[in-house]
């Protein structure tokens, strides 16, 4: 995450934290329904937007990519137990939106230089 004092890096702090504690808690809530995946995905996009600075793209898409793949394929793993499917698919829905958002931006970046 980003260290900056900016006011884009502190929403940015604060949306990836509220972002993963709504995931958690919405999971435990049962499946989602369409108004909190919304939620998840606005917050998503606003962490990718303000809070990945420059230095952070390569580690945070290397780590976005696995929690993407282990989310997803996790969720056949753990059909057994609800609670940590329906974790699993808030978490995906919060890191998709951030994912891409950084990836755009990083191909953004290396396309200008």
């Amino acid at each position: 995450m980003a260290k900056g004092k900016s006011a884009g890096s502190l929403i940015g702090s604060w949306a990836f934290l509220i972002g993963v504690i709504l995931a958690v808690v919405f999971g435990f809530l049962g499946s989602l329904n369409q108004t909190l995946i919304y939620i998840l995905v606005i917050i998503g996009i606003i962490v990718g937007l303000l809070n990945i600075a420059d230095k952070e793209v390569g580690p945070f898409l290397m780590s976005g990519a696995v929690l993407i793949i282990a989310g997803a394929l996790g969720q056949s793993v753990t059909d057994g137990v609800p609670i940590l499917s329906n974790i699993l698919q808030a978490l995906l829905v919060l890191f998709v939106p951030a994912t891409i958002i950084v990836a755009i931006k990083n191909v953004f970046s290396l396309a200008r230089d």
